[in-house]
């Protein structure tokens, strides 16, 4: 049984690998619109918001960019799922050995 698990999950670990090489751009972040006068909800504008080394950044976004700019964050949060699956497979498929050589061990 352990063996079969073994192979289904390097074969996921396959596919997570060629899905990852073919993403587009990404950035992390979320995208708000934010107001000027927010009692008024005049003047609106957009803001990206994100943390990177340890650090809170954020950057005003032009309207036409908008819809790329979710297009990237959704990539992002894409490549961040498939590659925290990666990293359960990995330490399910190293513990799936350790028990494969412990039973080898003990026979």
């Amino acid at each position: 049984m352990n063996k079969n698990r073994i192979q289904q999950i390097e074969n996921r670990i396959i596919r997570i690998k060629d899905l990852l090489t073919k993403m587009g751009p990404m950035r992390p972040g979320s995208l708000t619109q934010q107001y000027k006068h927010p009692k008024e909800k005049k003047g609106s504008y957009w803001q990206l918001s994100y943390t990177r080394g340890m650090r809170g950044r954020s950057q005003y976004v032009r309207p036409e960019w908008v819809a790329e700019i979710r297009k990237q964050i959704k990539t992002y949060k894409k490549f961040k799922s498939l590659i925290d699956e990666w990293v359960d497979l990995g330490i399910e498929v190293s513990k799936l050995r350790m028990q494969l050589d412990k039973k080898k061990s003990a026979e």
